[in-house]
């Protein structure tokens, strides 16, 4: 069986999220906190065989305060951050163990993931080497100047990137050896520099990252809408997939 080791990033500065007393990652969605709900789809596979969670410097006296506890019950890792997304996953990646072949980067601000799509994604990633999770741009797409249309842009072969996104170990570490120093807003995007291809499982749109308050309470809703695995292992068919696209 391949071993993964994932690596949840939930470093960022929360910008757009506007509270001033939470950062969207460790702010309650239902019963626990966003980044619980994403970090404990990974800890429950036998696949998974280390979960590191990248964070803040500026945040970890109180992310310690409040979740210690769940940290050393679930076995796991906390790592600061840097000032950038580059920095924050290449902190993270340092601590990958040498026994793990593949490393997933997953956006803490991701809770509603379901099993059948990490399967798909490592799947992918083990027969491609990279493989990210993405959904088609479905709605019409405007380039903007000075809050004027200055452009209308073909949707055609776009796709909007999710997180899981799965690479062989090896292909991260040269990626972020050659181009880690410079700005990339996803995994697949460095690795893309290097020639080597990245290959598209397709998701869902359930799968939201929240980034404003809205989202959250449309994550609350689309909790219950992840497809639940059957008594056989396979995923549920999404059968109201639609309303989601």
């Amino acid at each position: 069986m391949p071993s993964f080791a994932v690596i949840i990033a939930a470093a960022g500065k929360s910008s757009r999220f506007r509270d001033k007393h939470y950062k969207k990652p460790f702010i309650s969605l239902g019963d626990r906190a966003v980044w619980l709900h994403s970090a404990e789809k990974f800890l429950n596979r036998d696949d998974t065989k280390q979960v590191i969670l990248v964070i803040a410097p500026e945040d970890a006296e109180d992310f310690h305060t409040k979740f210690a506890a769940n940290v050393a019950i679930l076995g796991i890792d906390v790592v600061k951050g840097g000032a950038s997304r580059s920095q924050s996953v290449a902190n993270g990646l340092a601590k990958v163990r040498d026994d793990v072949e593949y490393v997933a980067v997953h956006d803490a601000a991701r809770p509603c993931l379901a099993d059948q799509w990490i399967d798909d994604v490592y799947a992918a990633a083990v027969e491609h080497g990279a493989a990210i999770l993405a959904v088609p741009v479905a709605g019409t797409l405007k380039r903007v100047n000075n809050e004027q249309i200055s452009e209308t842009v073909s949707r055609d072969s776009l796709w909007e990137a999710q997180t899981p996104q799965v690479f062989e170990k090896q292909t991260l570490l040269d990626a972020f050896n050659e181009f880690g120093s410079g700005a990339f807003t996803d995994e697949a995007q460095l690795v893309e520099q290097t020639g080597k291809p990245v290959h598209i499982v397709r998701g869902s749109p359930v799968n939201l990252k929240i980034t404003t308050r809205e989202d959250l309470n449309l994550a609350k809703h689309a909790l219950k809408a992840v497809p639940k695995p059957n008594i056989f292992g396979q995923a549920h068919p999404f059968e109201d997939d639609d309303k989601w696209r």
